[in-house]
């Protein structure tokens, strides 16, 4: 038939799970599910076996039962139901005189869409449903609590307990979305922003849902289209203007933000919470640092820096500089101001974040060789939303590949080189982009030869850049760390060393906690320096 089909699940009593690739979307499509599916019942009939799963029958093989019981039997089980239902409201059209098992399928009504799982390729309405239908309701994404492990997957779920707060939930909107028959305004539904409003963009349903449903990227273009157009634009929130704009805006004023958002009401006229107290801008930014210090060692590496390390955490730069040249590597930064445009993706201004990505391209020219990104969002940024962003242009894929994280640069290019011992317990979280991304594995073992003992938690600290700043979201943001972070900082040892690479991270640490949480850079440098042993604090 031309199928190809994966068995996965278990295989219990005979049943057989098997995802099979039908192409539901076309006529030809549906003609050969159905062909397909009657020489499936004869071949099962003709072995003596049963067309009948662990979840019972329905639409999908009511049809197909006269083939195994009879028609005489199954007229019986018609009798059956007119005795005891007459009116047929139970489950009609199902298991008795049922719909034809072609109709009503899911994915009618949807277009094809060329491409896969990225902010650049969904496009209209109707494609993004098809995205959205990758989505097959297994509810993995509905598992929380202390049972579920070291998965990402869903945050505001766990937070909130609601269906539509579920990466399946909001799955499912966005397929009835792009159907047009529940929800009829498309990309200006109320309904569909207000579910999305509350997802972190974490990325973990990326590597968490067994079919690789990207919300964070499906969000980045519902939000986009949803604030299209003159009106649009007028609608967004001052959130997205101030915090989505943040890399242009430290590039433009620096420090003086510091002193504007000391300013009566600053942070409603910037659309942020007063809740929370704005990371302060650094008095000198990194750039800066490395543009006044000399080194005789020839260029190994790039060292990307991004806009929190460069304004708002220096100390992260100057201690990856430090590590990397004790591992005898020289480092060269950029030769211009770039931006990976993460805090444009996230706040759904995709043609900015195009314009950014491309002048960033444009720094970077024909420049070769490792680039190693501290912050870990923006890794996974570079790594993925860039070429999918950008799919036309070969700098993109260039530059997607050539990103490394510190633990990686460090493995790949000083493989005989020998941490300094730190020798302490380590508690915190593994950034929720780095999980869903770019993996740990380099990660845990630098740790351990550095005798960082210990691992750090999963999920998703809640903060999650512009979210946990922007009005409503606190409660929600507050609700995320406490799911693994901060009862694993709560029954830290004292002496434990709090890691957490992502300035989002270790602010959300700061802001809920007494202690500090430090980029592994930092660590490493400190014991290179001397440092005297001692936990950051929890």
């Amino acid at each position: 038939h031309g199928l190809r089909g994966t068995p996965y699940g278990h295989f219990g009593d005979g049943c057989v799970h098997v995802r099979i690739d039908f192409d539901l979307w076309t006529g030809k499509g549906v003609r050969d599910f159905r062909r397909f599916s009657e020489a499936v019942a004869d071949l099962v009939v003709a072995h003596g076996g049963s067309l009948s799963g662990e979840h019972g029958d329905g639409k999908a093989r009511a049809e197909l039962l006269p083939r195994m019981y009879g028609d005489e039997l199954v007229g019986l089980f018609g009798a059956v139901k007119d005795l005891w239902d007459p009116d047929g409201g139970l489950n009609p059209g199902m298991l008795v005189r049922p719909e034809p098992l072609d109709t009503g399928l899911r994915f009618e009504g949807l277009l094809p869409v060329v491409g896969v799982g990225s902010a650049g390729n969904v496009g209209s309405t109707a494609s993004a449903g098809r995205e959205a239908a990758r989505c097959v309701g297994v509810a993995k994404c509905r598992v929380a609590g202390p049972s579920s492990g070291p998965s990402v997957m869903c945050p505001s779920f766990r937070a909130t307990g609601e269906e539509k707060h579920s990466t399946r939930g909001r799955a499912r909107l966005l397929h009835e979305m792009a159907l047009g028959e529940i929800i009829t305004d498309g990309w200006r539904s109320e309904e569909v922003r207000e579910a999305l409003d509350l997802c972190l963009s974490c990325k973990g349903c990326r590597s968490d849902c067994p079919v690789g449903v990207d919300m964070a990227a499906y969000k980045a273009e519902f939000l986009d289209r949803h604030y299209a157009g003159a009106s649009g634009w007028w609608r967004r929130p001052r959130s997205h203007w101030t915090m989505g704009r943040l890399p242009s805006l430290l590039a433009h004023f620096g420090r003086g933000l510091n002193a504007a958002m000391r300013l009566p009401y600053a942070a409603r006229l910037a659309g942020v919470t007063p809740e929370r107290a704005m990371p302060r801008v650094a008095d000198r930014t990194f750039t800066s640092w490395f543009a006044d210090r000399s080194s005789a060692r020839p260029p190994a590496l790039t060292l990307w820096p991004d806009t929190f390390t460069n304004h708002l955490a220096p100390e992260v730069g100057r201690a990856a500089v430090r590590v990397l040249e004790d591992a005898g590597l020289g480092v060269e930064l950029p030769a211009g101001r770039v931006c990976c445009g993460l805090t444009y993706v996230s706040t759904g201004q995709l043609g900015a974040a195009r314009r950014v990505m491309g002048r960033m391209l444009d720094v970077r020219g024909e420049a070769e060789g490792p680039v190693v990104v501290l912050e870990p969002s923006c890794a996974a940024t570079l790594r993925t939303d860039l070429p999918e962003l950008l799919p036309d242009d070969p700098r993109a894929a260039r530059m997607a590949a050539s990103v490394r994280t510190f633990a990686e640069a460090l493995e790949e290019l000083a493989p005989d080189w020998t941490p300094p011992r730190v020798d302490r317990p380590v508690a915190g979280q593994t950034h929720c982009h780095q999980h869903a991304v770019l993996g740990d594995a380099p990660d845990r073992r630098l740790r351990e030869r550095a005798g960082l003992v210990g691992e750090l938690a999963g999920g998703c600290c809640g903060l999650a850049g512009n979210f946990g700043f922007e009005p409503g979201h606190e409660e929600v943001s507050r609700a995320c760390a406490e799911d693994q972070l901060l009862p694993a900082l709560r029954t830290a040892p004292s002496t434990a060393e709090v890691l957490a690479d992502g300035f989002s991270c270790r602010t959300q640490i700061g802001h809920l906690t007494s202690g500090r949480g430090r980029h592994l850079a930092e660590v490493l440098a400190e014991a290179l320096d001397g440092g005297s042993p001692g936990g950051s604090g929890g």
